[in-house]
């Protein structure tokens, strides 16, 4: 097992969930196969995400991606990934206290993504935005007025209650994946809501320098000017409606 490459399974073409888990290997420097960036003539592209998401094998097949393949183990689940890669990277302290607290971040981060896709597609997937307008017109004030306010602030909140972190990380004296999936989050609003996150940026300065002091970490910056870095879309999680980005509830 030592030895297996990391697969990483996920949809072409968008950053996504499975960017929390590119960050991850990125920071960390350890080699990962990334097949929404492969060929599906090679095994890769929205073929490998149908195939597993369709396999019948002995193993729990994954409800949906992103999922890491690491030899005969399949996880899925974005905050299960990084819970089982990171002690691998080396993205979380040692003590069990640490890694239940970082766990437990990652899974509100998880909720908070979830609330971000939903402000775009509050009824259902599998219908387009247009079809779902209205209700998005009626949601999105509320996210963007009360909800990313509630979750920055136990973010802020969690920088204070880690006696090693010094203000400046979420878990233990130096950068865990909690960290960097702050700052995909804070990324993803950016682009989906451009108007309004100054406002919450201006309430919450020390987010915006765990995020500013993620995105100068070498390998993250290395990564962020490499063609590997796939852009925020009209197809992703962070979505950019211009409608939607208000402030009036």
């Amino acid at each position: 097992m030592a030895d297996a490459p990391y697969e990483l399974v996920y949809w072409p073409g968008i950053p996504g969930r499975g960017e929390f888990v590119r960050l991850a290997f990125e920071f960390s420097g350890v080699p990962y196969v990334d097949l929404a960036r492969v060929p599906a003539a090679e095994g890769g592209g929205a073929a490998a995400v149908t195939k597993l998401l369709e396999s019948a094998g002995a193993g729990l097949t994954p409800f949906a991606v992103p999922a890491l393949r690491h030899g005969e183990r399949v996880i899925a689940h974005t905050a299960a990934i990084l819970q089982y890669l990171a002690p691998r990277l080396a993205l979380v302290p040692d003590d069990e206290e640490s890694r239940l607290r970082a766990h437990q971040l990652e899974l509100t981060i998880t909720d908070f993504a979830a609330e971000a896709h939903d402000v775009h597609h509050p009824i259902a997937t599998a219908l387009y935005y247009e079809d779902q307008r209205a209700e998005a017109l009626r949601r999105a004030p509320f996210f963007v007025s009360e909800r990313v306010s509630k979750f920055f602030r136990y973010f802020d909140r969690a920088l204070d209650s880690n006696p090693d972190g010094g203000g400046r990380f979420l878990v233990g004296s130096r950068r865990s994946y909690p960290d960097l999936s702050v700052f995909h989050m804070i990324a993803g609003l950016r682009y989906a809501f451009p108007r309004s996150m100054p406002a919450h940026e201006a309430s919450f300065p020390r987010l915006v320098a765990l995020h500013d002091a993620v995105a100068k970490e070498p390998r993250i910056a290395a990564y962020l000017a490499s063609e590997r870095r796939q852009g925020f879309n009209q197809h992703g999680l962070f979505r950019h409606y211009s409608e939607l980005d208000t402030t009036e509830a």
